[in-house]
């Protein structure tokens, strides 16, 4: 057990030897992401315990919204995945140079080359205004811990795609990319933290916890700046380094949407960027909106005039709203079994059939979807939550969800329980609504 701890802890800091990590077949390679996240969980409780014992307790709300998002996230990427795999298998085909799959030289070339694509994808993940409606749900926390390296868009990981795929022109087989862009994003988690200081000349070639604070700052000296992964050089070398400063960060949006709505985060920016385009007097003017910067504006450079930028200054109030204890309880549970769902379903995708997928995403998007506007105080969340417990219990009353008896038994009856809990208050609602719309009908008009 010891051993195996510190395994995945020193893949955390992408501490692997190359003949360990080599493999020949794409079949072969590790899930390195899924075999982290029970260390991945493990970091993030133990931040909000020692952040209670500190005096600085977490913000609940927050780590409940981060959680919900990597799980919507992990959900995703299993289906687009394949697509990335069988696109590089493609252009492998074609390419200039064949390299060893068991040379050290091709794991230290794809170790750079991976990390250096890196760093141009999440710079046109800032630079791009129609990527940056996928990114920003990354640096939509107001909290900088660990459970925010878990806050990524459920389409991040199809944008990203593209950008390893001229690796395989190059001739580097699959499973040494795929080995490195999963240590790569293992490598980010620990990265994500207020409680590390400055790690001194270590900090002059990678990236570090000081640097990441900064790129996560919407403060206005913050903003655009290093986009490594691993390697902080190439900040240095491409001019987008910025050290952190003695001045209080402020993290988060410079627009900071009040909501901890996860499927809100994921799609409220496109229209954001629909809306700028619409308001544009030009075609030529309504791509640029899109393709330009998130702060470009007719007259200005392409990334925009920095002295128009908001400059966002600490304090600044955060979103903090708070639920009784009861209803904590509710969705905390209810995400947990969202949670269970996503890696069962992750650890048996290979064997799942077409139906038992869509059935498992579906259950899983709408769960962390409504337990997540609870938190808003959402006036719809009761009905879609009573009906969401009505299907599940419609369900599971004539199709076997784990294949145990005793827990699928359980499950029918905890939602049914859920069910009885919400359907009142739904029923009040639906009720309430079609009153006042009666209402609001038989008022004589002026």
């Amino acid at each position: 057990m010891g051993w195996f701890l510190i395994e995945r802890m020193a893949r955390m800091l992408y501490l692997v030897h190359p003949s360990r990590s080599t493999f020949r077949h794409i079949e072969e390679v590790p899930e390195y992401v899924q075999e982290a996240v029970p260390l991945v969980v493990t970091i993030v409780f133990a931040e909000v315990i020692a952040r209670y014992l500190m005096g600085r307790p977490a913000r609940v709300n927050q780590v409940f919204s981060s959680f919900g998002i990597g799980i919507l996230h992990e959900s995703a990427g299993l289906v687009t995945a394949s697509f990335g795999v069988a696109s590089y298998q493609m252009l492998y085909q074609y390419r200039l140079w064949e390299l060893p799959w068991d040379s050290p030289y091709t794991w230290f070339g794809a170790f750079i080359f991976v990390d250096f694509c890196y760093y141009w994808i999440h710079r046109a993940n800032h630079e791009l205004n129609v990527l940056w409606a996928i990114h920003q749900v990354h640096h939509s926390s107001e909290d900088f811990d660990f459970a925010t390296a878990t806050r990524i868009s459920m389409f991040q990981r199809p944008a990203n795609m593209c950008c390893y795929q001229p690796l395989a022109l190059l001739g580097f087989p699959l499973p040494s990319v795929v080995v490195h862009i999963a240590l790569n994003y293992v490598f980010q988690i620990w990265v994500h933290t207020e409680y590390i200081g400055s790690l001194g000349p270590i900090g002059w070639i990678f990236m570090t916890p000081s640097h990441h604070r900064v790129h996560h700052g919407a403060n206005k000296w913050c903003l655009d700046k290093n986009y490594a992964s691993v390697l902080i050089i190439w900040d240095r070398i491409f001019g987008t380094f910025e050290g952190e400063r003695d001045q209080e960060i402020v993290y988060g949006l410079t627009q900071q949407p009040q909501t901890h709505n996860v499927l809100w985060h994921q799609f409220f920016y496109f229209a954001e960027v629909y809306r700028k385009a619409r308001s544009m007097s030009s075609w030529g003017d309504s791509l640029r909106s899109v393709f330009y910067g998130p702060g470009w504006a007719p007259g200005t450079p392409r990334l925009g005039d920095p002295l128009t930028f908001t400059d966002v200054q600490a304090p600044r109030p955060k979103y903090d709203p708070q639920l009784p204890l009861w209803k904590f309880m509710y969705v905390s549970t209810h995400m947990a079994l969202s949670f269970i769902a996503q890696q069962l379903m992750c650890f048996n995708f290979q064997i799942l059939s077409l139906e038992a997928v869509v059935t498992c995403q579906i259950f899983i998007f709408v769960t962390v979807g409504v337990m997540s506007a609870m938190y808003d105080g959402w006036l719809w969340a009761p009905v879609v939550e009573a009906v969401r417990c009505a299907v599940v219990i419609a369900y599971s009353s004539t199709t076997s969800i784990t294949a145990i008896p005793d827990v699928d038994t359980a499950l029918l009856l905890y939602f049914t329980a859920s069910f009885t809990l919400w359907i009142s208050k739904a029923l009040t609602i639906v009720l309430g609504t079609n009153l006042t719309n009666k209402t609001l009908q038989n008022i004589p008009k002026l």
